[in-house]
């Protein structure tokens, strides 16, 4: 007469992921990324001196720099946004990601003003698909109660490009060359690239895509309010300092 022993139940995959891919590192991950799409949207206005004098076009058409990466970030986020969340997570970052690496890499190796625009059209792409997938990406891998930690804490790679990248691209490009920090930072793309490859755990899976409810929460006033004033806040702000380097050089 034999016994059955009863089945143990498999550990839940989200607990392996836990093991294996330590929280901080998938956040580690997310900052470096969120570092490298800051400074190369923030360091442009210190870029644009050199940029204008290597292809000897005027400062304001040198500035076109910024609104061709604004002009990426405006068609790509919303599109990429949605049809990533299809797709599982680690994939479309990969994916994210080496459109920020090459777009990073036309605008440094471009032998042409146009070209130059273009890689920063390429590279915006990323953007806000990279931002907002990231976050939900944060959110997943750390208990309830400690997400809005988890997400601040990626988006310190932001903060950081701030205080340390643009600075650091700006002083490379006046001792330099404007290229070399494009170059530089692509370098940035490549090793969060394999940190997503080593650190980002696999299966997790996107969602269904519903563009009618994405509509709909647009006839919420509130929300057209709070948009609003993140678009109006953030453009006055990137407006006064794109051109920030001319008014120091006069």
């Amino acid at each position: 007469m034999s016994v059955s022993r009863p089945q143990l139940d498999p550990p839940a995959r989200t607990d392996l992921h836990a093991r294996t891919h330590p929280p901080v590192l998938v956040l580690l991950t997310l900052a470096a990324g969120a570092f490298g799409i800051g400074t190369t949207e923030f360091a442009v206005s210190g870029l644009l001196p050199g940029i204008a004098a290597e292809f000897d076009v005027s400062f304001s058409t040198a500035g076109s720099a910024a609104t061709a990466y604004a002009l990426g970030v405006f068609v790509g986020a919303p599109l990429l946004v949605l049809a990533g969340r299809r797709f599982e997570q680690r994939r479309f970052l990969l994916v994210l990601m080496c459109l920020f690496v090459v777009g990073n890499l036309v605008t440094a190796l471009g032998p042409s003003f146009g070209l130059v625009l273009a890689g920063r059209v390429v590279t915006a792409l990323a953007h806000g698909a990279f931002l907002g997938t990231g976050s939900i990406l944060a959110s997943r891998v750390v208990p309830p109660h400690r997400r809005t930690r988890a997400i601040a804490f990626m988006f310190t790679g932001l903060t950081l490009a701030t205080l340390v990248g643009a600075p650091i691209a700006t002083w490379v490009s006046a001792t330099w060359s404007w290229r070399l920090s494009f170059l530089g930072i692509g370098a940035v793309g490549v090793l969060t690239l394999a940190s997503i490859l080593l650190c980002i755990p696999r299966g997790t899976a996107g969602e269904p895509l519903r563009i009618g409810a994405e509509v709909r929460a647009l006839r919420n006033p509130q929300l057209l309010l709070a948009m609003l004033v993140t678009i109006l806040g953030p453009a006055g702000f990137f407006t006064s300092i794109t051109y920030i380097a001319r008014s120091r050089s006069t």
